[in-house]
């Protein structure tokens, strides 16, 4: 007997054509405490380079807003699936900080941002529903899960999911995690299918760790003279590291056991962009659980050193490269198993097992 699946059908994304370096932060005043951090810049650009792996970021234009990026990446998904974008019955536009303008510092997310998307579409059909989903760093993800249930349940044959996010628009220029964060959008074409084999979305997990929402929240800028008002995204990195590595691997865990598919099996884990040596550990602790000692080579793509953490944006955005064969040494197949995983904010953790 056939069942429901919710299948990628098309990818798409927008990757800012502004290259930052470390040299963009060569004049920045850098504050810890309230106190400017008594090195040079060169050294403390250097150390965050080889403690992140993050060599470059991207910065989107200042004509651009948000929903621009996320627009972009949606009409290449949409054009990839080969679908009338008359026919979707959902969009759903992952991400935090909605439209910020500028030098504004000012968050917009009214209308939803999905709204504008679909506006700019030219969609007319009213039954095609847009909304916006907040969910930090792991949104895209959960937006994937959402639209699953929305197409599991019958209600949903195709969903347009967005992951896009403009966070050099919020970042304190006197932190030294500012330079953790970038620009970008990633999107995919959800659609149902009927299959006697499992195929698509196999599994998932999601956990919320509200008692540990202080590491990512917004705060003042650590310039003690900032007298500006203006809120800022704040992390508490090397707490944020420790829970990520001891809980990402039990979730992630959970969810390909969940599954009945041997970690063996998983040919490919797309991890957010959040930290290359974090992500590193996550993939070690997690083999660990399972008894092994080593990762398999080739396992987890990574963009970090030159895309940095665009949030919502770094897992689709990582798989439609990797299917558009971008990325040197990485291939999926029909047939091949893979994780999607993330953490961020709320504290929030979830992951997929995905069959392509």
């Amino acid at each position: 007997m056939n069942k429901i699946y919710s299948v990628i059908t098309g990818t798409g994304s927008c990757i800012p054509t502004n290259v930052i370096a470390g040299k963009h932060f060569i004049e920045h005043s850098f504050f810890d405490g309230g106190v400017k951090i008594d090195k040079e810049n060169e050294e403390i650009i250097q150390k965050f380079a080889d403690i992140t792996e993050i060599n470059e970021r991207r910065y989107i234009d200042d004509s651009q807003l948000n929903h621009d990026i996320g627009l972009i990446a949606a009409q290449k998904a949409i054009e990839d699936a080969g679908i009338d974008k008359e026919s979707l019955d959902y969009i759903l536009f992952c991400h935090n900080f909605g439209d910020v303008k500028v030098g504004s510092n000012r968050v917009d997310m009214l209308p939803a941002l999905a709204a504008k998307v679909k506006l700019l579409l030219g969609i007319n059909n009213p039954d095609c529903v847009a909304f916006d989903l907040i969910f930090g760093c792991p949104g895209w993800v959960q937006g994937m899960i959402q639209a699953d249930y929305l197409i599991r349940s019958g209600d949903a044959k195709k969903v347009l999911v967005i992951g896009s996010e403009t966070l050099s628009r919020i970042v304190d220029p006197h932190d030294r995690d500012s330079m953790i964060f970038a620009d970008g959008a990633g999107a995919t074409i959800l659609e149902a299918r009927e299959s006697q084999e499992p195929v698509g979305i196999l599994s998932h997990k999601t956990q919320t760790y509200a008692s540990h929402a202080e590491m990512l929240t917004m705060g003042h800028s650590n310039n003690p003279y900032d007298s500006s008002g203006n809120a800022y995204i704040k992390m508490k990195g090397r707490k944020l590291y420790e829970f990520a590595v001891i809980t990402v691997p039990q979730l992630v865990k959970q969810a390909i056991d969940k599954s009945g598919i041997d970690v063996k099996r998983i040919k490919m884990v797309f991890i957010h962009q959040a930290n290359g040596k974090m992500d590193h550990a996550i993939m070690k602790r997690l083999f660990k659980l399972y008894g092994e000692d080593t990762v398999p080579e080739k396992l987890v793509p990574m963009t970090i050193s030159w895309l940095g953490n665009s949030s919502v944006a770094t897992v689709p955005t990582l798989i439609d490269l990797v299917l558009k064969n971008k990325i040197d040494g990485y291939e999926i197949n029909n047939g091949d198993y893979a994780v999607f995983a993330s953490v961020g904010a709320g504290m929030h953790i979830n992951a997929i097992v995905y069959k392509f």
